[in-house]
């Protein structure tokens, strides 16, 4: 009875260290591989319009810093402050399940490393392509509701063309490079996320708080600011595709795809070949 009884508490022993041990990396890498693959088999349509609900809400990422900054005194420690508003459209579209770009440069691409068929990658190519057309004609729509001056209070409105003027300063290398890091941070998010349960929220306040702060460049959020430019005319629609969107695209799409996707799954299939994901 005794042997029995030890036994059994073993068992009980052996679960709870499992429940309280953080789940490794191949768990990790298995829930979002499948996660891609349903990302996959999604309908253009579906994927369209999740994209521009994406793009429509990574606008509030813009006008909430806006919102802080304007309403803050101008001092050396406003930044840590507005940053935070920047987490919001990442909040919306991450808990709300809608298609953004940046997070796609993990996603999907998991199932490509396992399976590199033609059909695959041209599978992954339609919803890149689908998902940031979407994600950019919300992030447009956005910035043009938001741009007529009667809508906010001029502090406000100053300050969000004083964001949309801040991300166009750069040259096209250094705004890659931020991209490059942008992308590393959100794709890392997105790996973060499927084991966080309660923490979810703290996750990706945290992570885009840091792109917010560090004024790291982002394909969607960043298109909402410089299009806000775009359409007061105080920027030339050539200089925000071409000096700020195709470079900020690079750095993301590099970012995520070889610093986060590539990498673990290299470190997770190391060694295990012939088996199933």
């Amino acid at each position: 009875m005794a042997k029995k009884q030890s036994h059994a508490t073993s068992s009980q022993e052996d679960k709870e260290v499992r429940d309280r041990t953080a789940p490794g990396g191949k768990i990790v890498y298995k829930a979002i591989l499948l996660e891609g693959r349903q990302e996959l088999e999604r309908s253009t349509s579906a994927l369209f319009y999740s994209g521009i609900a994406a793009g429509l809400s990574m606008g509030f990422s813009f006008l909430s810093e806006g919102l802080l900054q304007a309403h803050l005194a101008d001092t050396p420690w406003r930044p840590l402050v507005s940053s935070f508003g920047y987490s919001m459209g990442f909040l919306i579209v991450v808990l709300g399940r809608q298609q953004l770009f940046t997070e796609n440069t993990l996603t999907p691409i998991l199932p490509l490393l396992v399976d590199k068929r033609m059909k695959i990658l041209l599978n992954v190519l339609r919803l890149w392509t689908v998902v940031l057309i979407a994600n950019l004609l919300g992030a447009f729509f956005f910035a043009w509701a938001v741009s007529a001056k009667s809508l906010f209070p001029e502090n406000v409105h100053s300050a969000l063309l004083e964001l949309a003027q801040t991300a166009l300063k750069d040259s096209f290398w250094i705004i890659m490079f931020k991209g490059l890091f942008a992308g590393w941070l959100i794709a890392l998010m997105v790996w973060l996320l499927p084991f966080a349960e309660a923490g979810r929220i703290w996750v990706i306040i945290f992570v885009t708080y840091i792109v917010g702060l560090a004024n790291l460049s982002h394909v969607i959020a960043g298109s909402v600011e410089v299009f806000f430019a775009g359409i007061l005319g105080q920027e030339s629609w050539l200089h925000i595709f071409g000096g700020y969107i195709l470079p900020t695209l690079i750095g993301n799409a590099l970012g995520g795809v070889i610093l986060v996707a590539v990498l673990n799954h290299a470190q997770v299939v190391a060694g295990e070949e012939g088996q199933d994901l």
